[in-house]
Order: structure tokens, then sequence, then C-alpha cells
């Protein structure tokens, strides 16, 4: 039994030793602002398109499926109330955060795999540059600004698209709509909606990181390392989900 439990304490240990070194490195140097600067590019621009399309059609699906529930009890006026709740505390970190892993951690996992099976990691080390501060750090520290940015848009569009069905479909003004959702928000779905994709963010990249970074056996091997960090990633987003969910009920 402790031999099969072995493999994987051992690659649980190798992420925390990862991960502690890259968070190191955020205070020491040389720092790689320009590979940060390019790796937001990479995640936040390239992921906006579509964060924003599947925020759109969240709002929109959930104002649906309350629409005819709302209706009923003469509530109407409510509904940016529900989309609110649910896309500003759950479903859009958690949906913008598995949008995230599946594009970036796959991508992340791929490159740096593919560099790892090309030789040109030990190339870096040969070359006295350490290859957890110029390709780990960066990628984390990017994706920690800017998948905090891409719910907030997402949260945004979703709320929107809640309005159209709300306007279009329940007769609510734009006044009873927007005023119901502002006055939903306190600051505890505030900090919880953006703790959250934070939270999310590093186990995204130092997942895929890591699975690029131990990456073997040619082609296959990356093939493998990027299907095993899109969905070790996309475990711990829900795991963290629970328990930062947990932290903020009890509060």
């Amino acid at each position: 039994m402790l031999d099969l439990l072995k493999p994987s304490f051992l690659e649980f240990q190798e992420f925390f030793y990862l991960a502690s070194r890259a968070l190191k490195n955020l205070f020491r140097k040389p720092h790689y602002w320009d590979d940060v600067l390019l790796q937001m590019d990479v995640i936040g621009v390239g992921s906006l398109p579509i964060v924003s399309l599947i925020g759109a059609f969240s709002g929109i699906v959930m104002a649906l499926q309350m629409s005819r529930a709302v209706a009923q009890y003469g509530a109407a006026s409510q509904t940016g109330t529900f989309v609110a709740i649910v896309l500003v505390r759950e479903l859009g970190p958690v949906l913008t955060a598995l949008l995230v892993a599946g594009r970036n951690a796959s991508g992340i996992a791929s490159e740096i795999g593919s560099m790892k099976v090309t030789e040109q990691i030990d190339a870096m080390r040969a070359l006295g540059t350490d290859p957890t501060q110029k390709l780990v750090t960066p990628r984390m520290l990017a994706l920690a600004v800017v998948l905090p940015l891409l719910t907030i848009i997402a949260d945004f569009v979703g709320l929107c698209g809640g309005f159209l069905i709300g306007k279009f479909r329940l007769n609510i003004s734009a006044a009873q709509y927007w005023n119901s959702a502002q006055q939903a928000l306190v600051w505890n779905d505030v900090a919880q909606g953006l703790l959250k994709p934070f939270l999310f963010s590093f186990v995204i990249s130092l997942v895929g990181c890591f699975y690029g970074m131990r990456t073997t056996g040619g082609t296959q091997g990356v093939g493998r390392s990027t299907t095993e960090a899109v969905v070790v990633s996309s475990v711990w987003v829900f795991i963290l989900d629970v328990f930062v969910t947990q932290i903020f009920v009890n509060m």
C-alpha cells in the first residue's frame, strides 16, 4: 500500500518545492518583466473573447432559468439580484478559471514540456539561468494579475446578458435591474469573487509549469503533460472553491 502511495507523495512534494521556489523568486533578482508582460498579453488578452462569450451566455441562461420562477411569485424585478449573486460569488470565478485552465494550463505545459524534451531547459542551466526564475515565476505573476481582471469582465458581461433577458422577456426597466443587482452585492460577495480567481491563478500557472517541467518521452510526453495539467488544475479549482466558499459562508 505504501509503495502505491509513494509516487503520489513524491509528486506532491516536488510540486510544493517548485511552488516555494517560484514564490521566493518574487523577492530575488533578476526579474524578467518583459516575460511577465508578454504572458499577460498571451493569457489575458488571448482569453478575453472566450471569457466574455461564456460570461454573457452564463448571465443569459441564469436569467432565462429564473424568469419562470420569479414571474410566478411576482418577483421579476429581483432578477438582477439572483444573477448578480450567483455570478459574482460562484459562476464568474469558477467558469473563468476553468476556461483559463483549459486554454492556458495546457499551453504552459506544452510550451515548457517542448523546451524540456528538446533540452532547452538544460541549456538554460548550463548558461547559469534559473529555469524557475525565467519560466515559472513570470507565468505565475502574470496569471495572478490577469485572472481577477478576466473574472471582473466575465461578471460584468454576464450581468449585461441577464439584463437583456430581463428587459425584453420580463419587461424589467434598466433602473430596476441594475439597482437590484447593486443592492444585492455586499463587500463579502465582492471579496469572495476576487479572492477566488487570485488563488485559482496560482494553481493553474504552477500546475501547468510543474507538468511541463517534468515532461519526458518526446512528443507523446508533451501530450500527456498537457492533459494532466488541464485535469489536475481543474480539479484543484473546485477543491479551492469549496474551501474558500466554506470560509466566507461562516463569516
